[in-house]
């Protein structure tokens, strides 16, 4: 993903795949608190200055900040959190999705930039069956760094679970 070197409609068809499938069997407390260890675990590899937040509907079950992670980090999650709560969709799809349109989040949503953030990090935790029920967001690097951070822990939970199944 290099995010917006991409032409902007092969960067909304390559985010909507991601979407389609990182869809999980189910979402338990456990299964919150694995996703945010795997997402610190590999933070804390990187030595990323995140916070990581995971939650279920408005029920945050997961909180982390590391090393050279601010405040500042958490108010830009709960900015891109409330994206993917109103579009369904994450933060760096529904942004890419304007600049497929030709203009910006900013510019076309009439949403307030101080409450709401179309940049990456912030991505839906959509289960078979019940669809969208959450969301685990990063921030602290740059859009497309924090996106694909989410999107490998979301792949190893995934994948945990087949491993779990087995």
């Amino acid at each position: 993903m290099t995010g917006t070197a991409e032409k902007p409609a092969e960067e909304v068809a390559e985010l909507e795949a991601q979407e389609a499938r990182l869809v999980l069997p189910r979402f338990t407390y456990e299964d919150a608190w694995t996703l945010g260890t795997i997402l610190a675990g590999l933070a804390r590899e990187r030595r990323a200055p995140v916070a990581i937040d995971v939650r279920r509907g408005a029920q945050q079950l997961f909180h982390c900040a590391l090393p050279g992670s601010s405040a500042d980090n958490d108010a830009w999650i709960d900015r891109k959190r409330r994206v993917v709560e109103r579009y369904g969709a994450s933060s760096f799809l529904v942004g890419a999705r304007f600049r497929a349109k030709g203009t910006t989040f900013e510019a076309s949503s009439r949403l307030d930039p101080d409450r709401f953030a179309a940049h990456g990090g912030s991505f839906p935790i959509t289960v078979e069956g019940a669809g969208v029920i959450g969301s685990v967001t990063v921030s602290g690097l740059p859009q497309a760094e924090d996106h694909a951070l989410v999107v490998l822990g979301l792949e190893r939970l995934l994948s945990s679970y087949g491993a779990a199944a087995g």
